[in-house]
């Protein structure tokens, strides 16, 4: 402060440290609580703790909100809710699935690993020369066509399977919940 030639007081006879120590002291969080109580919020109460002042500068209060909690209790679940979202997720998964697995096959049929095996089996089964007597054909067991429709007849019984399971959980749930009570959860605010 004297670096500007002045001796560090201004006209009202307090040092210009001393004013920026009392702007420091007000709490940020007392401005959040304003704006919550005008916006017709719940204010929240602050909890204080003063930092101890060092001799290298002034002192500094942290101020800190503590968090509203609720304590709820889900007692039921709707089951048609639970049908849809569970029928979104699995569709979504059958999705991933099936692009996972025709990346895959691509892959692995670039790389000509399905010709090496065909070309395996039929060495394998050859035998001594004779006609196939199994009428096996290793070619068609990795055809793209049977591969990704293999891989769809799984898919289609994945979201039936799920989307049915987890109704039918969502429905022994509320039976449950009428026993025991539900599960109890807890609930809270962070800011």
């Amino acid at each position: 402060m004297k670096a500007f030639g002045g001796s560090g007081k201004d006209s009202g006879g307090e040092s210009v440290a001393d004013e920026a120590d009392k702007k420091s002291s007000v709490p940020v969080g007392s401005a959040v609580a304003e704006d919550r109580a005008e916006a017709g919020g719940t204010p929240v109460s602050e909890s204080k703790s003063a930092v101890p002042e060092s001799s290298s500068g002034p002192s500094a209060v942290k101020a800190s909100l503590s968090s509203r909690k609720a304590h709820l209790t889900v007692s039921r679940v709707e089951p048609w809710s639970v049908m849809k979202f569970s029928f979104v997720v699995s569709l979504v998964c059958f999705i991933i699935l099936f692009v996972a697995v025709a990346v895959i096959y691509a892959t692995l049929s670039m790389l000509g690993v399905f010709d090496q095996l065909t070309s395996m089996m039929n060495a394998l089964l050859e035998g001594d020369g004779s006609e196939d007597e199994l009428g096996l054909n290793p070619a068609a067991w990795f055809s793209p066509g049977r591969v990704l429709g293999y891989t769809g007849v799984v898919g289609a019984l994945n979201i039936v399977l799920i989307t049915a399971l987890s109704t039918v959980g969502a429905m022994l749930y509320n039976l449950v919940a009428d026993l025991v009570g539900g599960v109890d959860v807890t609930l809270s605010e962070a800011e």
